[in-house]
C-alpha cells in the first residue's frame, strides 16, 4: 500500500446521498466562482449547509468560464490541434463531417477532441479545459473552508469516454482534499490472497455519481456528495495522479497510428543498416 495511504477501505460506511445545488447563475469570465457557490449554498439555508466530510463536485465548464478559458476559434479543429500533445487515434465520421480525434492533451488526459468544447458557447468561440484543474479545485476548497469553517473536498469533473465501453461518464480532472485513488495493493482479499493490481479510482466514481443529479442542460453544474467523509483529507495527490500516460499506457496508439509508428521505425532501421554497410 502506498506510503501515507489511509488503511480504511474506500467504500462508504453507511448511506451516500447526492444532490444538485440550485441557484448557480450563468458564469462569465472573471466571476468569483467560490462566491457564486457560497451564495447558492447560503440560499438553501440550514438544509443546504455544507458539512465536514462533504464533497463538492463542480463541472469543469463553469470553472473554465470563470477563468476566461474561452478562446476565439473559427475552426474547432485548429483549437484541438493547439491543445494536443499526442494523437492516439482518429477515424473518419460516418456522416462525412470530418474525423473524430482521440488525443492526449497538455494535462495528460486522453479524450476526444482534447476536451475542447464548442457547445453552449458563442459562435466562433470554444471553451478549453482549466489551465490547472487541481489548482482550481484547491482554490475553491480553500475559499469554502475559510468562509464556512468546514473540512470538505472539491472535485472538478469532465465527461470522458472509455475504451471498449459505449457512452461517456464523468471523471475527476481536478481534485483537492479528496483521496482520489485508493490503493489496495499490498493488502489481502477475503481469502487472504495478496492484492497486486487493485487500485480504485474513487474520485472518478464520485464524479460519475454526482453527474446523476447535476447537468449543464438543467443549469445544475454543482453537486454535493455526502457520506464519504473518510475519503476527505486536507492533503491529497490531486486528480493528475489518475492519469496514465507514457510507458505505463499499454494502449497509447490506435491501429493507424501503430502502423505508422512501425513503418517509421522500420525506415530508421533500414537507413541505419544502409549507413553501416556503406
Amino acid at each position: 500500500m502506498a506510503e501515507g495511504q489511509a488503511q480504511t477501505d474506500h467504500q462508504a460506511h453507511g448511506a451516500i446521498t447526492a444532490w444538485a445545488l440550485p441557484g448557480i447563475p450563468a458564469v462569465r469570465p472573471g466571476d468569483d466562482l467560490a462566491a457564486l457557490i457560497l451564495g447558492a449554498l447560503a440560499a438553501q439555508g440550514e438544509a443546504g449547509a455544507l458539512a465536514d466530510g462533504d464533497i463538492l463536485v463542480v463541472t469543469s465548464k463553469i470553472v473554465s468560464k470563470a477563468e476566461g478559458r474561452i478562446v476565439a476559434a473559427e475552426d474547432r479543429e485548429e483549437a484541438i490541434s493547439a491543445e494536443t500533445v499526442r494523437e492516439v487515434a482518429s477515424r473518419a465520421r460516418a456522416d462525412g463531417s470530418g474525423r473524430t480525434r482521440i488525443v492526449e492533451n497538455r494535462l495528460g488526459i486522453v479524450a476526444a477532441a482534447a476536451g475542447v468544447d464548442a457547445s453552449n458557447t458563442e459562435d466562433g468561440t470554444v471553451l478549453l479545459l482549466p489551465e490547472d484543474p487541481d489548482a482550481s479545485a484547491d482554490r475553491l476548497r480553500q475559499s469554502l473552508s475559510e468562509e464556512l469553517d468546514v473540512q470538505a473536498g472539491v472535485l472538478i469533473s469532465d465527461t470522458l469516454g472509455r475504451a471498449w465501453r459505449m457512452g461517456q461518464t464523468d471523471a475527476a480532472i481536478g481534485a483537492s482534499g479528496v483521496r482520489v485513488i485508493h490503493d489496495h495493493r499490498g493488502g489481502t482479499d477475503s481469502a487472504g490472497k495478496e492484492l497486486t493490481a487493485t487500485a480504485i479510482a474513487a474520485g472518478d466514481e464520485i464524479c460519475a455519481m454526482a453527474d446523476l443529479v447535476k447537468g449543464k442542460a438543467a443549469g445544475l453544474p454543482v453537486a454535493v456528495v455526502r457520506g464519504l467523509g473518510h475519503l476527505v483529507a486536507p492533503e491529497g495527490p490531486g486528480a493528475r495522479s489518475l492519469v496514465r500516460t507514457g510507458p505505463g499506457d499499454m494502449f497509447r496508439l490506435g491501429t493507424d497510428e501503430a502502423i505508422a509508428e512501425g513503418r517509421r521505425q522500420a525506415y530508421e532501421e533500414i537507413a541505419a543498416a544502409s549507413s553501416k554497410a556503406s
